[in-house]
């Protein structure tokens, strides 16, 4: 078995961001223009009213500030409320293999390899942009890789999942380079029409790259020590929108079309679930969670977060012990963990520990124990 590393990462951040003041106004004009158009149903009592947003309630909901977008002009039209994308003909790059082939190249630089040094894309992501051809296949052919690639979807947890493939797939031999690679186009598939989630997520696109150690070049690389993943079926958090839909004659446009959850029902459940998940992977491994330098976790909610980290080290969830990203970015899917470890490792002695861990749909959970080299 071969020793693994982390050895470059890459982000591509869109070119537009949506401040929380932006996002209200554009929220509370689309009520209002509701409000009117259906006042005689509201009067009569057979409609309830929509209530406004404020940055306040996002901000204490949240703790979110803002959020990066490929486009925003269509998601702050109060009659439209989502983006406006143009359709790409099949001879072009498609928008998530674009995005995703930039955050390639900035985590191949870091790695100082060549894509042809990659023998396995994994294209990790909460939805992908079509069913077929796979997003990774077109990603390798755009970057001029080599062997194989394949999609995975495994909602919030998807880059961590991915990320457990990679290792197996190295240590094992059956690989030597890979490219895990998380594209998340959030925005499409987020209802900015309900107040209890138009605010939740953000654009962006994360890429690792793992490879053997003996083979490793880059200046900065992160040993692998161990993986662990678990799901445990709810449907506290789901997106109905698929291929069936024609089939069965549903609106395309219905509400389960795009992401919903049970806000508090999934606070409540998830955070144990996270904590007590890295508290035993650690375990397997001699270590207690105080051991740990840093903790790269989901960039969901602040308040999940600090619970977590509560429960693990008895303090509160400071920015040296578990850095936050998602005041800027938002929620962004898969990619949340990874842009924290993109971000925040830099000041880490070798050496030291860390734990990168997602959870979300499914429920799924999955940690990646790290060691600075």
């Amino acid at each position: 078995m071969h020793s693994v590393v982390i050895s470059g990462t890459g982000l591509y951040q869109p070119p537009h961001t949506i401040s929380n003041a932006e996002l209200v106004q554009a929220f509370n004009t689309y009520v209002d223009l509701q409000n009117a158009e259906h006042a005689e149903a509201i009067a009569a009592g057979e409609r309830a009213p929509l209530v406004h947003s404020s940055v306040e309630f996002i901000e204490k909901a949240s703790g979110i500030k803002q959020r990066y977008v490929l486009e925003k002009d269509g998601v702050l039209d109060p009659t439209r409320m989502y983006p406006r994308f143009k359709e790409r003909p099949d001879d072009q790059i498609s928008l998530m293999a674009e995005i995703a082939v930039d955050a390639a190249r900035d985590a191949l630089a870091a790695a100082g390899k060549q894509a042809s040094d990659i023998d396995a894309v994994f294209c990790a992501s909460a939805n992908m942009q079509r069913a077929y051809p796979a997003m990774a296949v077109e990603i390798q052919q755009a970057l001029g890789a080599g062997g194989y690639g394949f999609d995975m979807n495994v909602a919030c947890s998807s880059a961590t999942f991915a990320l457990e493939q990679a290792y197996n797939a190295v240590r094992s031999g059956a690989s030597k380079c890979v490219l895990v690679i998380n594209p998340e186009i959030t925005s499409a598939h987020l209802e900015w029409r309900d107040r209890d989630c138009h605010f939740i997520f953000g654009d962006v696109c994360t890429a690792l790259i793992v490879e053997r150690a003996d083979l490793a070049v880059g200046k900065d690389q992160w040993e692998i020590l161990g993986t662990k993943l678990a799901t445990q079926f709810s449907n506290n958090i789901r997106n109905n929108f698929g291929f069936m839909n024609r089939a069965e004659d549903s609106d395309p446009l219905a509400r389960d079309k795009t992401f919903r959850q049970e806000g508090r029902k999934v606070f409540k459940e998830v955070v144990p679930i996270a904590a007590a998940h890295i508290e035993n992977h650690l375990a397997t491994l001699d270590v207690q969670p105080a051991g740990v330098r840093r903790y790269w976790l989901h960039q969901a909610n602040l308040g999940m977060n600090q619970l977590i980290i509560k429960k693990l080290v008895a303090g509160e969830a400071g920015s040296d012990v578990a850095p936050l990203i998602l005041d800027e970015f938002a929620n962004t899917a898969s990619a949340g963990s990874i842009i924290a470890f993109h971000r925040h490792r830099a000041d880490l002695a070798e050496g030291d520990l860390g734990v990168i861990c997602s959870f979300g749909a499914g429920y799924s959970v999955g940690s990646v124990i790290v060691k600075k080299r």
